[in-house]
């Protein structure tokens, strides 16, 4: 998980750097990362989604080091995105979650959206991002039922 990871601000300034840190978040970093509770983590920048294939272990990524540091849910790009095309399409996906859907729902909306603007309609614009993990992981949770106020008294026997 060392060849999968994100470049930061101020990652060309390393060496400036008081702090020990270079600027960059590898997949074996981010696993350790405590993301427990987090319903979703939205990486939108270009091939997020991407890893190296391990004999055995599959795909070694952000993708699976955001699932073992505990994130419940994950959007990311498989190839290089496009500027203007994502600041749309993560604009319609915030809306449809604080709307309420889940994430794989809002995801779907959000292409949609881009669909229908002829400037964003050919699949290189919409299609790089996926979901993963659960799939309503961002929708509120439902209250409980509630009891009556007051419950009849038991039956005599």
């Amino acid at each position: 998980m060392l060849r999968a990871g994100i470049v930061l601000a101020g990652a060309n300034q390393r060496e400036q750097s008081s702090h020990g840190e270079n600027g960059i978040l590898t997949a074996l970093e981010a696993s350790g990362l405590s993301l427990g509770g987090t319903r979703l983590v939205v990486l939108s920048a270009c091939q997020t989604g991407v890893g190296s294939v391990t004999s055995g272990d599959g795909v070694q990524g952000m993708r699976r080091a955001l699932l073992l540091a505990g994130s419940r849910s994950q959007i990311l790009s498989l190839w290089a995105v496009d500027d203007a095309s994502t600041a749309q399409l993560m604009e319609h996906l915030y809306d449809a979650l604080a709307a309420g859907q889940g994430t794989a729902q809002a995801l779907r909306t959000a292409r949609e959206a881009l669909r229908a603007d002829p400037r964003w309609a050919h699949p290189y614009y919409w299609a790089a991002f996926t979901a993963s993990g659960d799939p309503g992981a961002t929708r509120a949770p439902t209250a409980p039922p509630t009891a009556p106020a007051s419950l009849p008294a038991p039956a005599p026997r």
